[in-house]
């Protein structure tokens, strides 16, 4: 290290991010508000402050080398996945992460002008600040973005399911009416929401309206098809309802056999049905299946 030893390095960090704490958290969280004064107040800014430079005063005091620290201590890296956990979740812009992080930069580097006068020192301990927040900085950006790619396929998983709501039409009967597109991860959504209703309402037969839906490709049909066969295991019948013309011509061109499926134009159709089919099964004497 151009002949400084590493242990004035890190004793200088140390003495920085010990006794200076406070001035360095006040620092930096004023450097945070000017530059992005619209994310969030300035107590949540100071407890993040508070949380992170302990982790890194911690890792000061360990054995790890200083460029390691990022990579390997557990506490610097919950407290920088924290940082930018809490940024994506509020909707803030990836740059916010990127800022606080150069602003926490900027600030330890003016603390090191104050903390020393030996130019080998603060030159050295200038380049260990940069290369660690540098990996601060990847590391938070990488946690912001798989944070948002999360949040993004919750919202995804939750607009799946209320596109897709199981309706209790009568006793023991319930009806699931698809509006708009239907492909594999949806009618997937659809089997698993329908299934867990008939148990969960001990219904005996399921209705699969597809009157809003303007087109089945095979791996739709397929998805359906298996729908109906799990529905029947699980000791209900399945009508699907709602086939329009131009759905009707998909499906035979394509080949798809649904001989073995009630279907019935219309819900209301469907629903005659199914009220005959739940009278047959509760009239005496009568067998079925």
């Amino acid at each position: 290290m151009l002949g400084t030893d590493d242990s004035a390095v890190r004793d200088l960090l140390s003495r920085i991010f010990d006794a200076g704490q406070e001035d360095l958290a006040e620092d930096w969280v004023r450097r945070q508000l000017t530059d992005s004064p619209a994310w969030t107040g300035e107590q949540e800014l100071r407890r993040e402050a508070k949380e992170l430079l302990g982790a890194l005063r911690g890792a000061l005091g360990t054995e790890l080398r200083l460029e390691r620290i990022v990579d390997r201590d557990e506490a610097v890296r919950a407290a920088l996945r924290g940082l930018s956990e809490r940024r994506a979740r509020a909707g803030a812009a990836p740059t916010s992460t990127a800022m606080a992080i150069f602003a926490l930069k900027r600030t330890t580097l003016a603390a090191l002008e104050i903390h020393t006068e030996d130019p080998d020192v603060r030159y050295q301990a200038s380049l260990q600040v940069n290369r660690f927040l540098d990996a601060a900085s990847l590391l938070t950006f990488s946690v912001y973005v798989e944070g948002r790619e999360e949040i993004i396929r919750r919202q995804h998983q939750q607009m799946l399911e209320l596109s897709t709501p199981v309706v209790r039409l009568w006793r023991q009967v319930l009806a699931v009416p698809l509006i708009g597109t239907l492909d594999s991860a949806r009618t997937q959504v659809v089997m698993t929401s329908l299934l867990e209703a008939i148990q969960a309402h001990e219904a005996r037969v399921a209705i699969i309206d597809i009157t809003g839906v303007s087109t089945v490709d095979t791996a739709v049909a397929q998805h359906l098809l298996q729908t109906v066969s799990a529905v029947r295991l699980m000791g209900a019948e399945c009508l699907i309802s709602g086939i329009r013309p131009s759905i009707a011509q998909t499906v035979t061109q394509l080949g798809i056999d649904l001989s073995h499926i009630e279907t019935r134009g219309s819900l209301a159709d469907a629903l005659a049905t199914a009220m005959r089919l739940i009278d047959d099964h509760a009239r005496p004497g009568v067998v079925t299946g």
